[in-house]
């Protein structure tokens, strides 16, 4: 997919559109019991929010390697709990703005 989601901001962590999307998606396929599947979800300009980082890269492991998900999701710190989990999707800037890009495998 391709685009540009919002947040709505609710607290004082660092992330991005892109971050705090990322880890929703592991969050809902861990609801649904999803297994083997991988999301990538990043700015095509290699910025998310006002990280270093581009978004998150996370899979069915994610969730088991972030201490508090709920507090970093309420706080919007999804650069915190991505980090935590070395799940930040980390780029050099591209010189180039299209559009966020998700990208979802699901293998089982």
């Amino acid at each position: 997919m391709g685009g540009e989601t919002t947040v709505v901001l609710r607290g004082s962590g660092r992330g991005g559109r892109n971050q705090e999307l990322a880890l929703r998606i592991a969050q809902e396929a861990a609801l649904r019991g999803w297994t083997d599947w991988t999301c990538l979800q990043g700015g095509s300009d290699g910025r998310d929010g006002p990280t270093d980082a581009a978004g998150g890269l996370v899979d069915q492991d994610t969730l088991g390697k972030i201490g508090d998900l709920e507090a970093a999701l309420a706080n919007n710190d999804s650069y915190a709990a991505l980090k935590e989990a070395g799940d930040l999707l980390m780029t050099d800037a591209t010189g180039t703005n299209v559009a966020d890009l998700g990208v979802m495998i699901r293998r089982g």
